[in-house]
């Protein structure tokens, strides 16, 4: 009996079908969950209309915003992300996740407190007083743009008179014991106010020379893994116990653990020292992924990729260009679906971002 060619290919084909249609919601399924992991930037006043698409999408975990994105309208502009992200898949009830660099003094991207720097606050006759007013006007000034997240205070301890940290006053002072007396007064002041605190940049950038810019280049810092545990690492220790929600890490390459990746490509620094010997279960972020010293790491889709291996949580993504963020965003996907990334870890980091998020307040 013959029997007819529609009859005999109808089984395969229905097969193929699902087949596409399960590896497709595999794809889509894997893009929403890494859209929680990247923070997407643009340029000027006005967002492309494509960064909305992709915040519908589910594509994008949050915005960081620069100066030259600020005026009186921000407040709209950032409502209006948070409306296209409640269309998103991704929703669940609490919001995405607008964050800048508000640390005080020179550094600041809004209109507002904390007016004195860091270096200010250390060298007041009250610093935990000064570095707690600091930390409530930090939440004040983010919360009036309906902001909910900063990236500071910096941990550093500056070594020498207008070195890095020092020169524009970010650090609170070259004692351990003061930065982590007013870290710690900053970022509980700012936590308990409902916005999210960043501790930077892990395991401190103190030690570095005046012209030793990771955002334009790569930077050694030649420190014995004794004098990072005993001066730079002791404000960390502080906060994490304290509650910190997120530790930045830095750039620079730090031999005396592992002399081949930044902190924050380093599975040593990240894995080993920050959730391993300092027990640091919060979130963590990346430093900006187009920063200078990372040229040898390959393009921004390889660099997040790298830093998602080593452990890192939010990939940064500041270069004020919608498509980098899409392309770590397609990079991470292809990653899990290759086995280039573990599903099981990035999952768990998956699950730190989102439990952090539920703690913000409004």
């Amino acid at each position: 009996m013959r029997i007819a060619t529609s009859t005999l290919l109808a089984p395969l084909f229905l097969c193929l079908t699902l087949a596409d249609t399960t590896q497709a919601t595999s794809s889509n399924d894997l893009t929403v969950e890494v859209g929680h992991h990247v923070i997407f930037s643009y340029p000027g006043l006005e967002p492309p209309t494509h960064l909305f698409d992709l915040i519908k999408q589910g594509k994008v975990g949050g915005i960081i915003l620069f100066g030259e994105n600020v005026d009186s309208n921000l407040s709209n502009v950032i409502e209006n992300f948070q409306n296209a992200y409640q269309q998103s898949p991704t929703y669940a009830g609490f919001p995405l996740l607008i964050t800048t660099d508000q640390e005080g003094g020179q550094i600041r991207r809004l209109p507002g407190g904390p007016e004195q720097s860091a270096k200010q606050v250390g060298q007041s006759t009250d610093p935990k007083g000064a570095a707690t007013k600091a930390g409530q006007d930090a939440a004040v000034t983010l919360k009036e743009y309906k902001m909910n997240a900063n990236l500071a205070p910096v941990l550093d301890v500056y070594r020498e008179a207008d070195d890095f940290t020092d020169q524009y006053g970010r650090s609170f002072s070259n004692s351990s014991a003061v930065v982590s007396e007013c870290g710690l007064a900053f970022i509980t002041a700012q936590q308990k106010a409902g916005v999210l605190a960043t501790a930077k940049h892990f395991p401190g950038l103190g030690a570095a020379l005046k012209d030793s810019n990771t955002d334009e280049e790569p930077v050694t810092i030649d420190l014995t893994l004794r004098q990072l545990h005993t001066v730079d690492l002791v404000p960390y220790k502080d906060a994490i116990a304290a509650g910190l929600d997120m530790v930045m890490t830095s750039w620079a390459i730090y031999p005396a653990l592992d002399d081949k990746y930044p902190s924050g490509l380093s599975k040593k620094w990240v894995q080993g020292e920050l959730r391993g010997r300092l027990g640091f279960e919060g979130v963590t972020i990346t430093d900006a992924i187009e920063a200078g010293a990372l040229k040898s790491f390959g393009d921004d889709a390889t660099r997040g990729l790298l830093a998602a291996q080593a452990g890192m949580d939010i990939l940064l993504a500041s270069g004020r260009n919608v498509s980098q963020g899409e392309a770590i965003v397609n990079g991470l996907v292809a990653a899990l679906q290759n086995g280039n990334l573990s599903k099981d870890l990035f999952s768990e980091a998956t699950d730190r971002i989102l439990g952090m998020r539920k703690r913000i307040q409004g």
